[in-house]
């Protein structure tokens, strides 16, 4: 992997887009339009559309236990700058909840089977623009298991690390140490679901996610881990290009954790900022996708 730390460009994180840099688009649409998964489910989805021809098109995958509001502004800035936009609910988040949560059987691999069928979605939407994922926290960790996935043209990861909690940040470290051991497991075997919102934990969670996401996150090799060997060789076998970046001052993942995370991939551009070299204070884990990041990170992303 290569590391580096930024220097005023992001040359190789900038998105391919088909008939170069075009007119600048000035305004987008949004269009809230659910995607049926491939068992009928019905995933909330938003869809942001540039006002001219989309000169690429871009799915954001979300953090855990972030709804896609939270990818709001950001969306509308990328449609408004050529790029068909997608952000979604994972099931059993959001607007992605159908009944009573305690009822619903999926864990994080039925979210990268549902994220497949959004990414089909968004390429029949695209007429054949070149195709970028984005990837929060946890939403840059499952691609190998997305089917679709080597049809992408790139995958950005953003603040993405292994969950493994004696990798986390110190700060975090402590508290996943209590949510780990004490309250997942004793909160999911009362509700039937991780009711991480009444507890201003994580937020709420389908008892399989959550199930899962313990186990990967008590294992010092995270997912692959726990998974086995064959989820190691879809890392390895995963021919999208990668750029992660990380931030300095994330309160959840270290950049051991981001290390060991990008390194199951056979090849990764690494980059990580600090605050202070955009002119920021703090972006910390949510940062970078909040209002008023256009000037200091969004932009960097794209030639000009």
């Amino acid at each position: 992997m290569q590391e580096a730390r930024y220097e005023g460009t992001l040359p190789a994180t900038r998105f391919p887009v088909r008939g170069g840099g075009g007119p600048a688009w000035a305004r987008a649409t949004r269009e809230d339009e659910p995607v049926t998964a491939e068992d009928g489910c019905a995933l909330a989805a938003s869809w942001y559309y540039p006002e001219g021809a989309a000169r690429g098109a871009v799915l954001i995958a979300s953090a855990m236990g972030v709804p896609k509001s939270h990818y709001d502004p950001f969306a509308r800035w990328l449609a408004a700058r050529g790029f068909l936009t997608v952000t979604f609910d994972y099931r059993g988040t959001g607007g992605s909840i159908s009944g009573k949560l305690r009822d619903l059987e999926a864990d994080v691999m039925t979210w990268a089977r549902d994220s497949g069928a959004v990414l089909s979605a968004l390429e029949k939407r695209g007429s054949d623009v070149p195709l970028t994922w984005i990837g929060h926290s946890i939403g840059g960790q499952f691609l190998p298991f997305v089917p679709g996935h080597e049809r992408l043209h790139r995958m950005v990861t953003i603040a993405t690390g292994t969950g493994y909690w004696r990798d986390n940040s110190p700060a975090t470290r402590r508290r996943a140490a209590f949510l780990w051991h004490v309250a997942a497991p004793v909160l999911v075997s009362a509700f039937g679901y991780f009711p991480g919102k009444r507890f201003r934990l994580v937020g709420d969670l389908p008892r399989g996610v959550m199930n899962q996401w313990r186990r990967w996150c008590l294992h010092p090799e995270y997912l692959v881990g726990v998974e086995g060997e064959e989820a190691r060789r879809r890392y390895a076998s995963c021919t999208v290009p990668v750029t992660s970046i990380s931030f300095t001052d994330d309160e959840m993942m270290s950049a051991r954790s981001i290390e060991v995370m990008h390194g199951f991939y056979p090849s990764c551009e690494m980059l990580r900022i600090a605050p202070a070299d955009v002119g920021l204070s703090r972006i910390g884990h949510f940062g970078f996708f909040r209002r008023g990041m256009e000037d200091a990170l969004w932009k960097l992303l794209f030639s000009a």
